[in-house]
C-alpha cells in the first residue's frame, strides 16, 4: 500500500487492509507517529467546523503505521513514476504515468474548502490549517502543472480532465501555486518544522 501522506483520511484504514506500507523518506516519521497532527493548526479554520473537523480527523485515523519501504521521486511503482510534492505534509507523493499523462496528485492541490466540502470549480492548494508548508504546496503545484498531465487524479472528490477545462486548468494551478490564497508569513514558509 502507498501512502501519498501520512495523514488520517489516507492512513486510516490500511491496518485493516494488512499489505505493506510505502511512503516517502520524509513522512516515515509521521507515519509511524501522530500522522503529522503535529502540524494541524485548526484554529485557522472557521470557528464552526474546529472541533467537528479535529473530532473527524480522530475518527478516522488508524494509528501509526509500521512502514515496509519508502519511496523518492523517480522510483517506478508498476507504469508509474514517483513525483516528491511536498508540502501537504513534507514527503507528499503523487504518481505520473507518462504514457497517458496520468497524474494521481494526492493531496498536492485541493478541489474544495474543509469547511465546505463541496467540489470546487478551481484546483487550489490545500487549507493551510492542514499544511506542513502552504509555500511549498504551491511550488509543488507548479511542478505538477509543469508535466501537462491530461487527467489529474486528486486524493478528495472527482478529476480533473484537462480535455474538459483546457489550458485554463494549468492557468488556474499555475496562478494559485504563485498566490496561494490563505498563505501567510509565519506559516508556511520553507524553514523546517
Amino acid at each position: 500500500m502507498i501512502l501519498g501522506n501520512p495523514h488520517a483520511d489516507h492512513r486510516g484504514g490500511a491496518n485493516a487492509v494488512g499489505a505493506p506500507v510505502q511512503c516517502h523518506a520524509d513522512d516515515r516519521e509521521n507515519v509511524e507517529g501522530d500522522g503529522g497532527a503535529h502540524d494541524f493548526e485548526f484554529g485557522l479554520l472557521p470557528l464552526f467546523v474546529r472541533g467537528v473537523t479535529r473530532k473527524t480527523f480522530s475518527a478516522w485515523d488508524g494509528g501509526p503505521l509500521p512502514v515496509a519501504d519508502t519511496l523518492a521521486e523517480g522510483d517506478r511503482v508498476g507504469d508509474f513514476e514517483v513525483v516528491h510534492l511536498p508540502g501537504h505534509s513534507p514527503g507528499c507523493i503523487g504518481l505520473w504515468r507518462s504514457s497517458d499523462r496520468l497524474a494521481i496528485t494526492n493531496d498536492c492541490f485541493a478541489l474544495f474548502h474543509p469547511a465546505l466540502p463541496f467540489p470546487g470549480r478551481r484546483p487550489r492548494v490545500p487549507h493551510p490549517a492542514f499544511n506542513w508548508s502552504t509555500e511549498r504546496c504551491g511550488e509543488s503545484i507548479a511542478k505538477l502543472a509543469a508535466l501537462g498531465a491530461g487527467h489529474l487524479l486528486a486524493g478528495a472528490l472527482r478529476p480533473a480532465h484537462r480535455r474538459r477545462r483546457g489550458p485554463a486548468a494549468r492557468r488556474a494551478m499555475t496562478l494559485r501555486a504563485q498566490h496561494p490564497p490563505g498563505a501567510s508569513q509565519g506559516r508556511g514558509s520553507t524553514a523546517s518544522s
